[in-house]
């Protein structure tokens, strides 16, 4: 592509654009034109050089007026981009975060080591513990601050230098291609300082392997993966960083009463024939320390769910309680003795069908089944 064509024509601009427009000209072009965008485009990448050339000698006041006077001659070849100039590394910058996103915003992070890292711990608690809340001691393995040279990494007595590679700044710059390409320091690793005498207890990394004991406290309510962090309590940051955090991941036992859906705690009771059809009452003891008394209902059928309000699960980091359901099976029995079976003898000689209308309404609709096949 000619590198002839006007300047404002490239940016698609008027003459009378003020420098607002055409940085926004310049910005769309830009991306609309990277060889990373249009990867083996010869076309694009000749335009994309030409848009530069333009830009970096529009934004410029002297520039764009001698250009606007006598053309490119007016400026002596210095706003073309192949002499080395180009558009600031500011506007490049804000391109590469356009296209590329945040990850090319380097100029923009902290200097120094990085912070430590997160740790986690699976911790298993009875549903009791849940109900509760409890507090319990663990003991974990981290990488903990160096006390010989409080995480310094230098030798007791002397101190760190700044890196001669990148100044203390962390970071170093090369040129590649059309671009200014900015990396951590590979002296130094980005902490702007180096250690010329290490402390012979960390060897310069600032800490040092080490069990600790911790206290962690479990508020009522907890479930099955929440979460608890322990701030600070993860591994120390190299040379001094901020330490990570420590997260406990809460996993529940299998409990021999209840199961559990949220704060409603759900349990099975299996009661006698004789006391699904004459009614009752049975007791579950609770979580909370107290006898529950479930009424049964005359005539209840198993499955049926009986509920008791506020004997739950409590509330995690709320107020009240969840509830307790009940649910009835009805056992047959299966050792009668002689009397028992006299006795149940004697009940189904009385036995009309009205006391069981579920099974007289299914047993009729077979009736008529079977009349309706035989017609």
């Amino acid at each position: 592509m000619s590198l002839d064509i006007d300047y404002y024509e490239l940016l698609e601009v008027e003459r009378t654009a003020d420098d607002k427009t055409l940085k926004s000209a310049y910005r769309k072009l830009a991306m609309q034109y990277h060889p990373d965008k249009n990867p083996g485009c010869g076309d694009s990448e000749a335009r994309f050089k030409a848009i530069n050339e333009a830009y970096d000698c529009l934004k410029d006041p002297q520039k764009r007026a001698a250009y606007d006077r006598f053309g490119k001659e007016g400026v002596n070849g210095a706003g073309g981009f192949g002499g080395g100039n180009g558009a600031d590394f500011g506007d490049i910058g804000d391109i590469f975060e356009s296209i590329f996103g945040s990850a090319f915003g380097a100029r923009q992070q902290q200097r120094g080591p990085a912070r430590g890292a997160d740790l986690r711990y699976d911790m298993e608690i009875r549903l009791e513990d849940a109900f509760t809340g409890c507090s319990r001691e663990i003991q974990v393995d981290v990488a903990a601050r160096c006390e010989a040279c409080d995480g310094s990494g230098a030798k007791p007595g002397t101190s760190t230098n700044r890196c001669s590679t990148c100044a203390g700044h962390g970071k170093v710059r090369a040129q590649q291609g059309f671009f200014m390409v900015e990396r951590t320091c590979p002296t130094c690793q980005g902490a702007g300082e180096v250690i010329a005498d290490p402390c012979n207890s960390c060897h310069g990394e600032g800490r040092v392997d080490r069990r600790k004991t911790l206290t962690v406290t479990i508020p009522p309510g907890v479930d099955e993966g929440t979460r608890i962090r322990l701030s600070g309590e993860g591994e120390s940051g190299a040379r001094g960083a901020a330490p990570g955090d420590l997260y406990i991941f809460l996993h529940m036992a299998r409990h021999k009463v209840f199961e559990r859906e949220g704060t409603t705690l759900f349990t099975r009771a299996p009661i006698s024939f004789t006391t699904a059809a004459l009614g009752g009452c049975i007791t579950i003891p609770g979580l909370d320390g107290k006898k529950h008394e479930i009424n049964i209902p005359t005539g209840i059928q198993s499955g049926k769910q009986l509920r008791q309000r506020g004997a739950g699960m409590p509330v995690l980091n709320g107020r009240g309680h969840g509830d307790l359901v009940v649910q009835i099976d009805v056992e047959t029995p299966t050792k009668l003795s002689a009397k028992q079976k006299e006795l149940l003898q004697a009940f189904r000689e009385t036995e009309t069908g009205d006391e069981c209308p579920a099974s007289q309404g299914f047993f009729g609709r077979i009736k008529e089944m079977w009349d309706d096949l035989t017609e």
